[in-house]
């Protein structure tokens, strides 16, 4: 009785829940706090290199050097970026168009996986650099040949995991969507595709980094406008440090851009292991 009368009874309502931090809660912090920690050290790693090794800074130029020529070419780079992102979100756009059906129609008819699956791996196998001076020749310098690599590499990802999430749905889901007198159509698109939503988002995260890839090969095959334009250019009188720019730039670029893809699988599925929230409830 004693240690009962000892005891403080809480309201179970105003229980913290430790699984979801507050915005200036530690887990916040930490997401925060660690990278710019690895940031600092390895821009400070980085400048002692170039101090000590003595490299000449137009060969490989150390942080100072590069904050300078952000400086110097930030406003050209920030007008820049606008056609490069038009040509990545468009490339991206049409992979998802075009892989996620065609990863459907893999998956559901055997005769087209037989016939189709052998050419489109084959076509994966070859070199996407080797395509852009054949799509400059037919296209010209203008956004096309761009938006076309970055479709070309963003493409596969999204059909092979749209395959693969629907290979691995238990096959138990199709036997009750014929119970309830489901075509083979509404079953794919009402049952399936919705449980293979989170690999497919997987494989849109993965193809989001390729287009930009796609997009700058592009520009760097002949281009006058573009980061890979001005890529190009630095490169080509030498100019590392501008060089260095271009390519740090486009690394913070795939931030937001791989992000975006992120907000919008927790919008769609909010259902997913991964964006579970105490509120979020997997459709019926």
């Amino acid at each position: 009785m004693e240690a009962a009368e000892g005891m403080v009874l809480r309201d179970p309502s105003k229980t913290e829940d430790r699984s979801h931090p507050k915005i200036w809660g530690r887990g916040y912090i930490s997401k925060i706090l660690y990278p710019l920690v690895t940031f600092a050290a390895l821009l400070i790693a980085w400048q002692a290199f170039v101090s000590i090794s003595g490299i000449a800074s137009y060969v490989f130029p150390g942080p100072i050097d590069v904050i300078k020529a952000a400086i110097e070419i930030g406003p050209m780079m920030i007008v820049q970026t606008v056609p490069t992102l038009f040509e990545i979100i468009c490339g991206f756009v049409l992979a998802v168009l075009v892989g996620v059906p065609l990863g459907i129609l893999v998956a559901a008819f055997r005769p087209f996986e037989r016939s189709m699956y052998p050419f489109i791996v084959g076509f994966q196998g070859i070199p996407k650099v080797a395509l852009a001076p054949i799509f400059i020749v037919w296209f010209g310098f203008g956004y096309t040949p761009k938006i076309l690599l970055a479709l070309l590499l963003a493409f596969f990802p999204v059909m092979i995991d749209t395959l693969a999430g629907i290979r691995s749905i238990n096959p138990s889901y199709e036997n009750l969507g014929r119970s309830m007198q489901g075509s083979r159509r509404s079953i794919y698109l009402k049952i399936f595709l919705p449980l293979a939503l989170p690999q497919i988002f997987a494989g849109c995260k993965v193809a989001m980094s390729l287009a930009i890839i796609g997009a700058i090969v592009g520009e760097l095959m002949g281009a006058n406008n573009g980061l890979g334009g001005i890529l190009l250019s630095a490169t080509g009188q030498l100019q590392m440090d501008r060089a260095f720019v271009v390519i740090i730039w486009l690394g913070i670029l795939s931030v937001p851009l791989v992000g975006l893809v992120s907000l919008i699988e927790r919008l769609v599925i909010p259902w997913a292991p991964h964006n579970r929230t105490p509120h979020a409830t997997r459709p019926a």
